[in-house]
């Protein structure tokens, strides 16, 4: 088994003024810290999951491909921890969490929806973040590798709705 290791999130938020949802995961993976940005892992299906969503064929390989995607779509990334002692990449092992102060992306932003993708970060986002967050949070299932049971098109019809929105509700 691994030895816990204590990782500081490597990367900034990416946000611009105008992204309208905010996606929390819980921290960068181990391939996705070495790659210097979100879901660098090869069989996370976060950016496949939406290309479906949004139409779009094709890959995004590149970070600055995945930039403008985000950028395009109004999407804004981040995590909810933004320190910890972690084994790996495996949340399960995730403890002494210092969390991430999303503050300056609400702030900076016109983010109205906040998705969190999987149980991890929706716990911990539940813990540590300000009550005026939790009316707008959509707690997802995770595009992880480790949460191989649901299928692509099964992560793309339950995220669909939250991605795409366009007026207020939560499902939570």
């Amino acid at each position: 088994m691994a030895e816990y290791e204590q990782v500081v999130h490597p990367f900034p938020p990416f946000y611009r003024a105008d992204s309208k949802v905010l996606i929390l995961g819980s921290l960068p993976s181990v391939k996705s810290r070495e790659q210097g940005f979100y879901y660098g892992h090869p069989r996370n299906r976060f950016w496949r999951m939406l290309l479906c969503i949004f139409g779009e064929d094709g890959t995004l390989e590149s970070i600055e491909q995945k930039k403008r995607f985000l950028a395009k779509h109004r999407l804004a990334l981040y995590d909810v921890i933004y320190s910890c002692e972690i084994r790996g990449s495996s949340d399960s092992s995730i403890r002494k969490v210092i969390p991430a102060d999303i503050g300056e992306i609400m702030q900076g932003s016109q983010v109205s929806r906040i998705l969190l993708n999987g149980k991890t970060a929706a716990g911990l986002f539940r813990k540590y973040q300000s009550r005026e967050y939790q009316d707008i949070m959509w707690e997802l299932p995770s595009t992880s590798p480790a949460n191989a049971a649901m299928s692509l098109d099964a992560l793309v019809e339950r995220w669909q709705q939250a991605v795409t929105q366009r007026t207020g509700g939560n499902p939570v």
